[in-house]
């Protein structure tokens, strides 16, 4: 049984995105007003080279007074166990629990290069912290609030992790046959699906998008490795991907195109779709385009 902020979440769609850590925070705090004033569901926002996740939530809950905040996600190198549980209790304790825990093993530069640690066996590493969150005392007064949390997860074993360990699953750059499958290894937990969307564009402008944003993710292993188990093969991760990968990703059209993608992943065993749509400019939001959608 999944928790009260995650039911809320059950058949609704979101948004995913990192555009908002080059905006100043004032401008950050703007946006997503207005996203929660347009009845946005959640709001997914990652941890890589921006701001650090528990803080950059912070922002986002105090500048929202109904959407969902979830981190997708907060990566298990960049804090110890007891401060990512406590942080995550002080976060639902002060926003009528309107906050979600996405965690995450991260991807070996990521961790080794950027954060100087070493990647050990994902799963282990995983197991081993979500037990010491269990395990951590908080001598305050939100001790007793439970945080919801969802591990990012694509193979079979981090899924079947999340569906005992966790209250579910986040995935990222999968397909409806993954959603599917997902699905069987999470058993009854909440299911989270981001997906790229490309609005309106010329097939020209949608490709170049969709290769930009695939070309940091066909150097990681653990995408490659699922996309592999997907039936995609070494021709599609040449850097920014094959056309057949960005097809497989990306959803390109207009709303009902979208609307049919979600439809799908919905009927497949997602819980909830968090749409990343790629502007014109990564590092701009796409302002026009959520308006759109919402």
């Amino acid at each position: 049984m999944t928790t009260p902020t995650l039911e809320a979440l059950r058949g609704t769609t979101g948004l995913w995105t990192m555009t908002l850590d080059a905006q100043p925070v004032a401008s950050l705090r703007s946006i997503v007003a207005e996203l929660d004033q347009l009845g946005v569901a959640a709001l997914w926002l990652p941890e890589a080279w921006g701001r650090e996740a528990l803080v950059n939530a912070s922002l986002a809950l105090a500048a929202s007074t109904r959407m969902t905040i979830a981190t997708g996600i907060a990566s298990i190198w960049a804090r110890d166990a007891v401060a990512t549980v406590n942080g995550g209790r002080t976060l639902s304790a002060a926003s009528d629990e309107r906050f979600v825990l996405g965690l995450g093993v991260s991807h070996r530069p990521l961790v080794e290069r950027l954060r100087g640690h070493h990647y050990e066996s994902p799963l282990a590493a995983m197991r081993a912290y979500l037990e010491a969150m269990d395990a951590a005392p908080m001598h305050a007064a939100d001790a007793s609030v439970r945080t919801p949390r969802v591990l990012a997860a694509l193979g079979p074993k981090m899924l079947e992790l999340a569906g005992t360990l966790a209250d579910g699953a986040h995935t990222y750059l999968v397909t409806p046959e993954h959603t599917a499958g997902a699905r069987t290894h999470l058993g009854h937990g909440f299911l989270a699906v981001e997906q790229a969307v490309v609005l309106g564009a010329t097939r020209e402008e949608y490709l170049a998008r969709a290769h930009a944003h695939l070309d940091f993710y066909t150097g990681l292993e653990n995408y490659r490795n699922n996309w592999t188990r997907l039936g995609f093969s070494e021709d599609d991760y040449v850097r920014g991907g094959s056309e057949r990968l960005c097809d497989a990703m990306v959803v390109h059209g207009d709303l009902d195109a979208i609307r049919e993608r979600v439809a799908e992943h919905l009927a497949l065993g997602a819980d909830h779709v968090c749409l990343q749509v790629l502007g014109a400019d990564v590092a701009q939001p796409p302002l026009a385009d959520w308006r759109a959608l919402a």
